[in-house]
């Protein structure tokens, strides 16, 4: 399965999607490549819930392998949510290129970091690592399998959590033009954290929130006014993320002057009074001669 992600995490192809190493070869070399910013920790999270679930053809029995392939530092917190992945049995190999933080590759990736981090100067260099990078994946499924076979417990993701980790009835008041307030009622279980992602909806950098797991309620400031924002809840145990909540609301339109009025006319001046505009700290005046014709 294949993920791109900036801002907004996309599913390129599902595990289930091709059965043949040839329609896999082709759909890689029919891929367009997506520019943008990077939020590692939003990806990570993405393909915890949309890619390795059975219903996107995640196999319970078989072993879940994640490679990160990144050309910038992280703009949110990759740690978390790839600490979630680990904690689930999940293996993150980490692949920088050009502009990846090293330290922030090691921090995301499953142990042992020298099997499981790899950095190059530019993307022709990463022919260089596949022969090793693929010893070492099968290396690694087989002796996984093996210790499975053994006896040794496997933590598989849920197949539904269901309302017992899930929170729910999202609701977003106090709407105004730079801020909103969400409240939300909590699972059965109360989870670790609750991480809130926010964005604008027709693009925009995410901003995320951590939360401490008793806390069911959050004030968003500092948002810009007449936009509409996609937010979500999600729930952080020490083993998993619980189904998260949406929401979608606009900010209001900053508030306008009203009832302008004028007076005190002469030969080469006018007086303007109007209502104030809630929150204005300045106002601009425009002032233009009407053009022949038309009424001054």
């Amino acid at each position: 399965g294949l993920s791109q992600y900036s801002s907004d995490p996309r599913t390129e192809w599902d595990l289930s999607a091709y059965s043949s190493r040839d329609q896999v070869l082709e759909a890689v070399r029919n891929l367009r490549y997506k520019g943008g910013n990077t939020f590692t920790g939003l990806a990570l999270t993405h393909v915890l819930e949309q890619n390795l679930k059975p219903d996107a053809g995640a196999r319970l029995e078989a072993e879940k392998l994640v490679i990160l392939l990144t050309d910038g530092k992280s703009q949110d917190d990759a740690n978390l949510a790839a600490q979630t992945l680990k904690n689930l049995g999940i293996e993150i190999f980490a692949i920088g290129v050009k502009n990846a933080d090293e330290a922030e590759l090691k921090q995301v990736a499953s142990e042992p970091l020298e099997l499981t981090v790899y950095n190059v100067l530019d993307f022709p260099l990463l022919s260089s690592l596949v022969g090793r990078l693929t010893k070492v994946l099968c290396t690694r499924i087989k002796e996984k399998s093996n210790k499975e076979n053994a006896g040794s417990t496997v933590k598989d993701i849920p197949v539904n959590m269901g309302p017992q980790l899930s929170p729910t009835d999202l609701k977003i008041s106090a709407v105004t033009s730079k801020s909103m307030h969400l409240t939300w009622s909590p699972p059965l279980r109360p989870p670790k954290k609750y991480r809130i992602v926010y964005y604008p909806s027709k693009g925009g950098n995410p901003k995320e929130v951590v939360l401490d797991g008793a806390v069911s309620s959050l004030q968003l400031s500092n948002l810009t006014s007449h936009t509409e924002y996609l937010v979500s809840v999600f729930p952080i145990y020490d083993t998993v993320v619980g189904d998260g909540l949406r929401g979608v609301t606009s900010t209001l339109p900053l508030s306008s002057p009203r009832s302008l009025r004028v007076s005190e006319l002469s030969h080469n001046s006018i007086r303007l009074s109007w209502k104030a505009a809630q929150g204005a700290t300045q106002y601009l005046v425009l002032c233009s001669a009407a053009p022949d014709g038309a009424e001054d």
